[in-house]
């Protein structure tokens, strides 16, 4: 029997408890919403309540900032990381299979002559 404790979208966390959870301020999550990367949903008394999903998203965005990745291409990143999670899932639900070339966190074997570094002469 599925709760909403199971629900990784129930909208569980006010804006204070989320940020301490996930070691950010509560104006980097209101930054996140308006970068649109996420929508917390609204309490009765207007307040801003986050779902697990979001905070792993919003983790996710802090990591890359991280390393030095601005906002917006943060942001990005992290939304095509979830559109593939979500994809994967979708096609092991229909009864297809990934295999290990499907995993996003490995990277992708490039052509040996584009990762070659050549040197042109000028004209």
């Amino acid at each position: 029997m599925s709760t909403t404790f199971d629900d990784a979208d129930f909208p569980a966390y006010t804006m204070g408890r989320a940020a301490d959870m996930i070691g950010v301020t509560p104006a980097f999550l209101r930054s996140l919403g308006a970068a649109g990367l996420i929508e917390p949903q609204r309490s009765h008394g207007n307040h801003r309540r986050y779902s697990r999903h979001q905070l792993q998203l919003a983790l996710r965005v802090r990591q890359l900032l991280d390393e030095g990745i601005q906002l917006g291409a943060a942001c990005r990143i992290v939304t095509l990381e979830d559109r593939l999670d979500a994809a994967h899932r979708r096609i092991v639900e229909l009864g297809g299979t990934l295999t290990s070339s499907d995993d996003a966190d490995l990277p992708t074997q490039t052509h040996p002559d584009i990762a070659k570094t050549q040197y042109f002469r000028a004209p």
